[in-house]
Formats: C-alpha cells, sequence, structure tokens
C-alpha cells in the first residue's frame, strides 16, 4: 500500500532526526531512506533537521546511532537497513546483534530509535518491504520514532 502525503500525524517542528542507514543492499536503502524522508516531512520535519548518515551494513548501525545523537544532539534517530538470510548463519549474528545493539543506544541516551531493520528470507520479500507501492517501513519506522517523541522524556 503507498503512503500518501496527509496532515501531520505527529508535528516535529523544530526536531532534528538523524537517519542512519546501511547501504549493504544500494537499492533498498534508497527507498528505506525516502520513506524516512517522506514520513518526517509529513510530521513537519525540514529537510535540514534530517541529518542523514551511511554506514556499509547493519552491524555498523548502533554505533552509527550512538554517534549521531552524541555529535548531532538529535531528538531521534531512525535506522534502516536490510538483512537478508543466506546459507550460514551470518544472518543471525548481524540481525540480532543490530537489534540488540540499536536497543541498547535507546535505552543508554533515551533517545527514540525507529527500527527499520528488513531481517528476511528472500530479497524479494525485503523488496516488498521497502517498496514504496508496498508498504515501505523505512517510513513506518520514522513514524515509530515520531510517535516515541510524543512521551514526555
Amino acid at each position: 500500500m503507498k503512503q500518501t502525503a496527509a496532515a501531520p500525524r505527529f508535528d516535529l517542528s523544530g526536531k532534528r532526526v538523524a537517519v542512519v542507514c546501511a547501504q549493504f543492499y544500494p537499492q533498498l536503502a534508497e527507498m528505506l531512506m525516502q520513506g524516512a524522508r517522506d514520513a518526517l516531512r509529513e510530521c513537519s520535519v525540514t529537510d535540514s533537521d534530517i541529518l542523514a548518515f551511511d554506514v556499509p551494513g547493519c552491524f555498523e548501525l548502533p554505533l552509527a546511532a550512538a554517534r549521531a545523537i552524541s555529535s548531532t544532539h538529535c531528538n531521534a534517530v531512525v535506522a534502516l537497513g536490510a538483512v537478508v538470510r543466506g546459507q550460514t548463519p551470518h544472518f543471525d549474528y548481524v540481525a540480532g546483534e543490530c537489534a540488540r545493539g540499536l536497543m541498547s543506544v535507546q535505552l543508554e541516551t533515551r533517545c527514540p530509535i525507529g527500527f527499520g531493520v528488513l531481517t528476511t528470507d528472500t530479497y524479494d520479500q525485503a523488496e516488498e518491504r521497502a517498496d514504496p507501492h508496498r508498504g515501505n517501513k523505512g517510513h513506518a519506522a520514522a513514524m515509530a520514532a515520531a510517535s516515541l517523541l510524543q512521551i514526555p522524556a
């Protein structure tokens, strides 16, 4: 289902949001990033307040999020990427440690992190979840971060 522009669900005017994006699958990263940007714009975040940082893969996302929080003093982070299952246990380590690391950063810093890391069995499944016409999870992750900003710290 395509995300449509509507009145902002959340007003994040004046908020800064860092988007850390794993580039291992560049086409997926581009779609996820576009979805996150669209969602943040729907919430009145200006382009100059969307701070984008690219990393090689999902394993690097937790440190990138921590550094973005400490160096940019952002109000929230959106973490994006994809881990596709292969023939080895590599998937389990990367996906699990990425999720655990992002949760640790979120709890330690008290800075909301929207989790937009796809963990799928196939590339086609990841592409479906990143596609803006079929339910972009980058958009959903940005909205999750926005919703957390509505809760008093």
